[in-house]
């Protein structure tokens, strides 16, 4: 008897089967990631191969984040919003504000008698428990804090806001980013901000690094990736709860949502706020790769980049959000940057066919050739797992043995 329990217990479904196996397939692949970019950062030597594939790697891991959240939104909850620019501004801000040395903010805030906050938490923690280590951790705080101001003005807009729907809510959310674009320039608030000139001389990927012994090893590449990688998990655990199960149901049916008892603002505030901060973190993010940060970057223009991303991944698939981050920014920045070199070069001989700009024209030609043959997307409403993978691979294997099976009895 004893053994018959201890067998039911040990038996699992093939779903369960192809769960757990995809988990530690899972795991194994970040780890060979993970060793690849650390490899990657300290001994590789700097070639102009790696000098391409370092920034569109970083780029790509904080494009992954900030589509992923908008697409939280957008594709989940069926929040039709286009204030994903001026969050990531808000938090673009918020983090290298708390991060510039406060040695460095006579030079930086020089119109603005050294700025109003003299001090930078990297730089504290960094005397208190050693420059690598305060750096690393000093940093994470500041990007906790970005997400949090994103999601404090996220809070305070979403009130008047998320009660407007469809094309009016986007409107509104647009209208917001170009407002706080403006307001982040302004003169009165440059004490703060640095009104109109930009803000530099913050923490870097290039600051992060860990102390092994005598030896400082770099983790340039590592660390966007980490953060964006906790970021999409908790994300991924978010949409595969309770709220997340509500804010599906809020997309697909409102009236049959709220007649199921689902508090429909309390729900939409949540799903705006969660997004906001992530795109909070990737705006702090985005700041530190480009080692300056100026209101002026964050036009209307980015939100309709991060738009189209989401679109072209699948509108409610959070792989297929990072799959085309990836494929856009490899596109954009490094694989088809030939096209503005102005010639082509055929052996020795440089054919003079293709002029500057042609890069964006070929580029827009390729998304709406993608938009029309692939309506919903790379990946649509899918997700692309080991776990999926598998189930695909047990399901050849079952219809495979019935079909022999069927011919044994025939």
């Amino acid at each position: 008897m004893m053994n018959e329990t201890m067998n039911t217990k040990t038996l699992r479904t093939p779903e369960e089967v192809a769960k757990r196996q995809g988990m530690w397939l899972t795991i194994v692949a970040l780890v060979i990631l993970y060793a690849v970019l650390f490899t990657l950062d300290n001994f590789v030597k700097p070639s102009k191969f790696t000098l391409m594939l370092l920034p569109v790697l970083k780029k790509g891991a904080i494009y992954s984040l900030v589509c992923v959240s908008m697409n939280l939104l957008n594709g989940f909850t069926g929040l039709f919003s286009l204030g994903q620019a001026g969050f990531m501004l808000i938090g673009a801000y918020a983090y290298s504000i708390f991060s510039i040395p406060a040695a460095r903010h006579a030079a930086v805030y020089q119109y603005f008698d050294g700025g109003a906050i003299q001090f930078s938490i990297p730089e504290a923690l960094g005397n208190a428990i050693g420059v690598n280590l305060g750096s690393f951790l000093g940093a994470i705080i500041c990007i906790i804090i970005a997400g949090l101001a994103a999601a404090v003005f996220a809070a305070l807009i979403g009130i008047p806001v998320l009660r407007l729907k469809s094309d009016y809510l986007a409107i509104a959310t647009l209208g917001f980013a170009e407002i706080i674009r403006a307001f982040f320039q302004w003169n009165g608030l440059g004490r703060i901000t640095n009104g109109s000139n930009l803000l530099r001389d913050y923490t870097l990927f290039s600051d992060m690094k860990i102390q092994i012994g005598a030896q400082a090893f770099k983790l340039n590449t590592v660390f966007p990736f980490l953060i964006a990688m906790i970021c999409i998990i908790i994300i991924v655990l978010l949409i595969n709860s309770s709220y997340g199960r509500a804010f599906k149901a809020i997309r697909d049916d409102e009236v049959a949502a709220e007649a199921m008892g689902i508090n429909l603002f309390k729900h939409k505030m949540l799903s705006f706020v969660i997004s906001s901060f992530f795109a909070g973190v990737g705006g702090a993010l985005l700041a530190m790769f480009q080692s300056t940060v100026q209101a002026s970057a964050f036009m209307s223009a980015m939100t309709y980049e991060l738009l189209l991303i989401v679109v072209i991944g699948g509108i409610g698939s959070v792989s297929g959000s990072c799959i085309a981050a990836f494929l856009y920014i490899a596109c954009s920045e490094w694989w088809l940057r030939f096209l503005d070199s102005g010639a082509l070069p055929f052996g020795d001989i440089q054919v003079s066919f293709f002029r500057d700009g042609f890069r964006k024209v070929v580029f827009s030609v390729v998304i709406m050739v993608i938009v029309l043959f692939f309506s919903k997307g790379i990946m649509g409403n899918k997700e692309l797992s080991f776990a999926g993978l598998i189930r695909k691979i047990q399901a050849k294997k079952a219809k495979k043995a019935q079909k022999a099976e069927e011919g044994g009895a025939a």
